[in-house]
């Protein structure tokens, strides 16, 4: 089976000169078993090809230039090589991921560095064309000030007095209080505010400590988009690691048009997601290494159901998650877990809701940053040890064996099979 690999470039520390093959096995067989070989650079690139994803029809690989703010696509000429295809379209600083839409008509790019979500045009033939540049997120955690101007452009809650037409704002049970009441306080305005119950306020000022109520986010926290999916009906869902939001999109006339929003747990840095078949979105969190389940109600509205930590094993603010992925039955997700160097094995239980740890298993490379599921094989991309590994699955219990080859690779990013 033949697989490009992203990679970090040397602008951004790393060994890849471009993207990258590899091949497990036989070439044309869609089984990973046998040895792996790297076949070196498919598309020379000196901006750091992090992340990669295919067009949904045409022979045609798009990458974010992480190094260069930038996203290239790419024609597949041959088995394992590519060309450019047109010039790279700017988006924002450190894109980390791409998403094209099952109709071929647009990818969404996610920056880290600015926290950009952007949205660019794909012609017929897949060439990327205009970017629109979505909406900024707002910290749902950061101090509201009640005497500033309510802003008609920002989301509303239900059932709040005075509230507009516009986006939703869908939360988890456990922060609805406080959003409710922050909300509250900015229609009743200075005069009133004090009579509105002071959930999650911030503390009283410590004497002599900085003064940052004029802030328009909480200290230290900056917005990061991580990812975006796709989801039926013409949804779409975005991380924002720094802000701890999953966001909900529509496409309209003048680009993506919020419709809601889940705040997470502050401090737990959702960056990726799975659909699953049942419907449920699962999300990753990068800090406190966690895997929520979000599903909508009967309203539409989306809200946080279900959650588990990794493993017990797993230490956040040591250990860092990464990507998520499926079995191809839906029962089980895996998570690689940086730092411990691990993949974490999850089951899924009753409608989907339910998320059981059940294993933790060494990947055999550093710093996974990502991986694939190959039917009963995962493929591990080793960041930071250029290596990439592959592991056995027991499709019964879902348990990662120990690894069983490896092959050395230019700082590998991302994993992409080739169709």
């Amino acid at each position: 089976m033949r697989f490009w690999v992203g990679g970090y470039a040397a602008g951004m520390g790393g060994s890849a000169t471009g993207i990258g093959g590899l091949v497990a096995g036989e070439p044309d067989s869609p089984l990973t078993g046998g040895e792996l070989a790297f076949t070196g650079t498919s598309a020379p690139s000196a901006d750091s090809p992090s992340w990669l994803t295919p067009h949904p029809s045409h022979d045609i690989v798009y990458a974010a230039l992480e190094g260069a703010g930038a996203v290239q696509a790419y024609r597949r000429t041959g088995e394992l090589s590519l060309r450019p295809l047109g010039a790279p379209v700017p988006v924002g600083d450190s894109v980390c991921h791409i998403a094209v839409a099952p109709d071929a008509s647009a990818l969404v790019a996610s920056c880290w560095g600015d926290g950009r979500v952007v949205l660019v045009d794909l012609d017929a033939g897949g060439r990327p064309g205009s970017a629109t540049i979505a909406p900024a997120a707002v910290d749902p955690y950061a101090p509201i000030d009640p005497e500033a101007p309510a802003d008609p452009g920002a989301p509303t809650i239900p059932g709040v007095p005075g509230a507009a037409d516009g986006a939703v704002l869908f939360s988890s049970p456990d922060v609805d209080l406080a959003l409710a009441a922050r909300a509250l306080r900015a229609a009743a305005g200075s005069e009133f505010a004090h009579l509105v119950p002071d959930y999650a306020l911030p503390p009283d000022p410590v004497p002599g400590a900085p003064d940052d109520a004029d802030d328009p986010v909480a200290p230290g926290r900056v917005s990061h988009a991580h990812q975006a999916v796709f989801l039926p009906g013409g949804l779409l869902a975005t991380t924002d690691m720094g802000f701890d939001l999953v966001r909900f999109w529509r496409r309209g006339a003048a680009g993506l048009r919020p419709v809601g929003a889940v705040p997470l747990p502050e401090g737990s840095g959702p960056r990726h997601m799975v659909r699953h078949p049942s419907g449920h979105l699962y999300v990753v969190t990068e800090l406190s290494c966690e895997v929520f389940a979000l599903a909508p109600d009967r309203t539409g509205a989306w809200r946080i159901v279900g959650g588990t930590t990794l493993a017990a094993e797993v230490r956040p603010g040591a250990d860092l998650a990464a990507e998520l992925a499926s079995s191809a039955d839906g029962e089980f997700l895996y998570a690689g877990v940086r730092g411990s160097d691990t993949l974490a094995a999850v089951r899924v239980r009753g409608g989907g809701e339910t998320l059981v740890p059940v294993a933790l298993a060494e990947t055999g490379v550093v710093w996974p940053r990502h991986h694939l599921i190959v039917r009963d094989t995962v493929l591990v991309a080793g960041e930071r040890s250029d290596q990439v590994s592959v592991l056995t699955l027991d499709l019964r219990t879902g348990v990662p064996s120990r690894t069983r080859r490896r092959v050395e690779v230019p700082t590998p990013t991302c994993l992409l099979p080739v169709r």
